[in-house]
């Protein structure tokens, strides 16, 4: 094994879990979980984007929530 190639992949599987987090935080969908294969197929800068993506969506869903609870709201 190359020296530092162990922390790599405790990165990259940190990274894994951070994914199946953020996919797991959505109400009302199933569980996701990962195979830890991935890791041997996609490199961190890869992860990471996949993280990027996932708090982009995550905000945009927010977003359009707040808009269509807006649309509820009462003016008093």
């Amino acid at each position: 094994m190359k020296p530092g190639s162990k922390n790599k992949m405790e990165k990259k599987e940190q990274l894994i879990k951070d994914i199946q987090n953020l996919l797991n935080s959505y109400d009302g969908v199933r569980p996701t979980s990962i195979n830890p294969d991935l890791l041997n197929f996609m490199d961190e800068e890869t992860l990471i984007s996949i993280i990027d993506s996932l708090l982009t969506q995550k905000e945009k869903n927010s977003e359009s929530d707040v808009e269509w609870l807006e649309q509820f709201k009462t003016n008093s």
